[in-house]
C-alpha cells in the first residue's frame, strides 16, 4: 500500500493515509492489521471501492464514500464488525478509526484528495 495524506480544500486533514489500489491490497484492507490511530491521524483510502465489509474485523470503523472525482457522497460512523455498507455512485472509500468523523465533520459534495508522500 502506498503512503500519503488526505487533503480537503488544499489542507491536510489526515496526515497518514495508505492507498489500497490493487486487488490484493483492497481485499485485505485492514484485516489482520492493528486499529488505525484515533483523531483521524490515519486512514485507508480504497480505490476503486463502492462498498465495504467489516467481516473478520475486531474493531469498528468510520467510513466515507467518495465519487470518482473525490467528492463526498455519504459517510457512516462506528460501523461495527461483521457489517456491510455501500453507496450508490461511490468509486472510492476512506476507512478511519471510530470517532474520526466527529472531528473531520464531512459535508456532502466537498472534495477530498489523497496525495502521495
Amino acid at each position: 500500500m502506498n503512503p500519503g495524506s488526505i487533503y480537503r480544500h488544499g489542507q491536510p486533514i489526515v496526515p497518514l493515509a495508505w492507498q489500497a489500489d490493487r486487488p490484493w491490497s483492497r481485499l485485505r484492507g485492514l484485516l489482520g492489521r492493528p486499529p488505525l490511530a484515533n483523531d483521524a491521524q490515519q486512514a485507508l483510502w480504497l480505490v476503486p471501492c463502492g462498498s465495504i465489509h467489516t467481516f473478520g474485523m475486531r474493531y469498528s470503523l468510520d467510513i466515507v464514500f467518495l465519487n470518482r472525482d473525490g467528492h463526498v457522497l455519504d459517510w457512516h460512523e462506528h460501523v461495527k464488525p461483521w457489517r456491510m455498507r455501500q453507496c450508490h455512485g461511490a468509486h472510492q472509500t476512506v476507512e478511519l478509526a471510530p470517532g474520526s468523523l466527529s472531528r473531520l465533520t464531512p459535508q456532502c459534495g466537498e472534495h477530498w484528495q489523497w496525495r502521495c508522500k
